[in-house]
């Protein structure tokens, strides 16, 4: 190879910083969405490489649902703490307390949903004009149609049909006031991409996404990790198994997976395998057809 050609990973990590940096420059007050999944925290990578030896001149926002798992909640603190992040946190229990949304009952409930009404209510709290986040094309059919600028109207809500062209990597913020923009400046990665560049940066990542023995139950063909936040019905057998989480959001709709991978090693040869998608396990994605794309076009993420 020639030494000044780059890898894959290489042009990917410049193509996405880049990104970030015209996001710098072109918004006055963008922020950083963070949930502590390993796509948030390689957007959160990125950004400090993009902006080092000066700090990320952004803050970074969870949307906390109140349901995720303590093991986040941990390595979200202690991240913060390590880098010195300017952090945000938006309670989704706070939205339900002020009676702006209305938190689902019954066996399969979850606030997934409600996290739209907690971020745009933020987005309009802080003056946001651009979230950035970690979403990826290769995730799901929705996020596929997105481009790296994701232009939002006044109400939050996303029209696939109507997005600005992206030529010559020229990204156009334009906005009117009280519309703004959502940024996926990791659009181009894939899961492998994912775990291969957390192995090349050495980058710390929750143990959530390492094989470990919890108590799980399997609901509707999907491993289930028993909490506090999940009711189980009479024939659900609550068992200890081996498990590992491919991708990580409020516990009552991440599914687990099976899995011996305690290195990462063997989770990118278990991914190299695997016949099904990340979000397979998401039993928010299952709810229709065209559950996210329903969502996005709310102003969900």
């Amino acid at each position: 190879m020639n030494k000044y050609q780059l890898s894959h990973l290489e042009e990917l990590e410049a193509e996405s910083i880049f990104v970030i940096r015209e996001v710098a420059s072109q918004f006055e007050k963008p922020v950083l969405l963070f949930s502590g999944g390993k796509d948030s925290i390689i957007c959160y990578h990125l950004a400090r490489k993009a902006f080092y030896p000066a700090n990320v001149p952004f803050p970074i926002m969870h949307i906390d649902t109140g349901h995720n798992f303590d093991e986040l909640y941990q390595f979200r603190d202690e991240l913060v703490k390590e880098t010195k992040a300017r952090l945000i946190i938006a309670s989704v229990q706070k939205s339900i307390d002020e009676g702006k949304v209305i938190e689902e009952k019954g066996i399969n409930s979850s606030r997934n949903k409600l996290q739209t009404t907690t971020l745009l209510d933020s987005i309009n709290e802080y003056q946001f004009d651009c979230a950035m986040g970690g979403a990826r094309r290769d995730e799901e059919k929705a996020r596929a149609k997105e481009r790296f600028f994701s232009h939002r109207d006044d109400f939050g809500q996303w029209d696939p049909k109507n997005q600005r062209p992206e030529l010559w990597n020229l990204f156009n913020g334009k906005k009117n006031f009280g519309e703004h923009f959502r940024a996926f400046p990791i659009s181009n990665w894939t899961e492998m991409d994912v775990w291969q560049y957390i192995m090349k940066e050495n980058i710390k990542i929750p143990s959530l996404y390492f094989s470990h023995e919890r108590e799980c139950f399997i609901r509707n063909n999907v491993v289930m990790a028993k909490t506090d936040f999940i009711k189980t019905k009479p024939e659900e057998k609550v068992q200890k198994m081996r498990v590992r989480f491919r991708t990580i959001g409020d516990a009552t709709c991440t599914g687990a997976t099976i899995s011996d991978a305690d290195t990462l090693e063997m989770i990118i040869n278990e991914v190299s395998a695997s016949r099904t998608t990340e979000r397979g396990g998401r039993a928010d994605d299952k709810r229709s057809e065209a559950a996210m794309e329903d969502r996005k076009k709310e102003g969900y993420f």
